[in-house]
């Protein structure tokens, strides 16, 4: 089979290699649609620490079932079309123990610390698949992935109906956390340093966004909420200033979700936290939250085509990658065709 696979950084290539057998307790995949991801890049630049080489990449994955154990719990047959959940946990640790599985102090991520399924062929544990909906498209069901991401944020932070939700970082993650927050019933407000995307975010009706490069974020925040600012602050660009800035952004008795990975430490004034007793929550990938990002794409209450920038086959993904690493200004959300 071809897989896509990165051998060290900055050499990304299509190759050849034996189809997957698949052990006990796995489902045999033929992969239809893959999406590529920001952590892909990472890969590729040699910039994501957890990342080992040689590495096949890929985790937003979507196929069609080939081979799968009876027993499985969800009761997926052959022929099944699904997504695949590509957080790997252990299942006894204490995070696991209480169903915060992507918290496992052992887990291992798909394209990171293990080969991905960016290849014709992928094999999986048969209990984390999840079934795709009739009427979705491969590429809908690919975009699955990040946007459980950005309902893990959400979530996190408990956003309600009528709450302002201030989200630093206008990539896919970022915008697509607008659109949940929406879907919710809150008022997003998306800032970012490139206008480019600040104006794409107002054309896929984000309601407010706010350039923190030319503006003063903080007094046009105040502003939008009547000065009570926001009350959940979601930072998803991982620099550290953003994440300094949540503490500017969120409002008393508010909370901040931080999604975004800096490089090195942040220096945080405790005492504005205490002040305005503030809660900062983690929020690492997702748990649990296929099943509602499916629903909410099916039902267009999260209409993730709007950011998909172009769909490529197998063998073009090498040199897009190279071209996304080179200009990402010009790409928000690409999805390789692995197979018709």
């Amino acid at each position: 089979m071809k897989a896509i696979k990165i051998s060290e950084p900055w050499k990304v290539s299509c190759v050849e290699m034996e189809k997957p057998v698949p052990q006990p307790g796995q489902a045999l995949i033929k992969v239809v649609a893959a999406g590529i991801c920001g952590s892909d890049i990472g890969a590729f630049r040699g910039t994501n620490s957890l990342v080992s080489y040689p590495r096949v990449i890929g985790h937003e994955l979507a196929g069609i079932v080939e081979a799968i154990p009876a027993d499985n719990k969800k009761g997926i047959q052959v022929g099944d079309r699904v997504v695949v959940d590509p957080y790997l946990y252990c299942g006894h640790c204490y995070p696991c123990s209480v169903g915060r599985t992507n918290c496992c102090t052992d887990l291992k991520v798909l394209g990171v610390h293990v080969d991905g399924g960016m290849a014709e062929y992928y094999t999986h544990p048969a209990d984390m698949l999840i079934k795709i909906p009739e009427g979705m498209s491969w590429e809908q069901a690919a975009m699955a992935e990040p946007l459980t991401i950005s309902l893990h944020g959400i979530h996190r932070g408990g956003l309600k109906a009528g709450e302002y939700c201030a989200i630093i970082g206008a990539g896919p993650i970022g915008l697509v956390a607008g659109m949940v927050a929406q879907a919710y019933g809150a008022h997003a407000i998306l800032l970012d340093l490139v206008q480019e995307r600040l104006d794409f975010a107002k054309s896929v009706g984000i309601e407010y966004t706010v350039n923190s490069g030319s503006e003063d974020a903080v007094a046009r925040v105040a502003e939008i909420t009547g000065g009570c600012m926001a009350q959940q602050v979601m930072e998803c660009s991982g620099a550290n200033p953003a994440v300094r800035m949540t503490l500017d952004l969120v409002s008393n008795a508010g909370r901040i979700t931080l999604t975004g990975w800096p490089k090195k430490e942040t220096s945080l004034p405790t005492d504005l936290i205490t002040k305005k007793e503030v809660d900062i929550r983690g929020a690492r990938t997702s748990a649990g939250e296929f099943e509602e990002a499916l629903d909410l794409i099916l039902t267009k209450k999260v209409d993730m085509t709007k950011i998909l920038t172009k769909t490529i086959s197998l063998a073009e993904a090498p040199d897009t990658i190279i071209d996304i690493e080179k200009n990402p200004g010009d790409y928000m959300k690409v999805v390789v065709r692995v197979s018709q």
